[in-house]
């Protein structure tokens, strides 16, 4: 698991090394330290003694994260793989939780009057809900709409005055 010289070789300029540390020898070890917890899917704290204590390598990584050094990283990987005539963008992906498609671009397909009829049905429902008016829930049974902030006990209804 261990990096190779010419794995760091390329690694080693995106980490940053302040005037107070972390000393350079120890990056090496530290940022193998983040790919073992990565690769691994093991907690932080059961980090071998191999890389250094644990929470000096979390912060270590908390630290690139923030200063975005993966993005750096990942960035210079793509360029260099590009000099090389080596990208494949086979590889590239959007999560579909982030990026929503309209339903005409998921397939779906209606009929015009369909759709106008839909579109309508909402129109009017939004409308009535407006108004606080009484509607079918999906058993058709009327549901009265109460408007926002009032109870039935509150407005005094279902209670004898007298």
């Amino acid at each position: 698991m261990q990096l190779s010289d010419a794995e760091w070789e390329f690694i080693g300029p995106y980490l940053p090394v302040g005037e107070y540390g972390p000393y350079p020898e120890r990056l090496r070890l530290q940022f193998a330290g983040v790919i073992w917890r990565f690769r691994t899917g093991g907690q932080w704290r059961e980090m071998p003694a191999e890389f250094g204590a644990w929470s000096t390598v979390h912060n270590r990584f908390r630290q690139w994260r923030d200063a975005g050094v993966f993005e750096a990283l990942l960035e210079g990987l793509i360029a260099e793989a590009a000099e090389r005539g080596e990208v494949d963008l086979s590889l590239v992906s959007v999560d579909s939780t982030t990026a929503r498609a309209h339903h005409d671009a998921a397939g779906m397909h209606l009929a015009p009057e369909v759709l106008a009829a839909l579109e309508k049905a909402a129109a009017e429902e939004e409308k009535a809900r407006s108004k606080g008016a009484a509607r079918r829930d999906k058993t058709g049974t009327t549901v009265t709409a109460t408007p926002p902030g009032k109870s039935d006990a509150a407005s005094g209804a279902g209670t004898e005055s007298g």
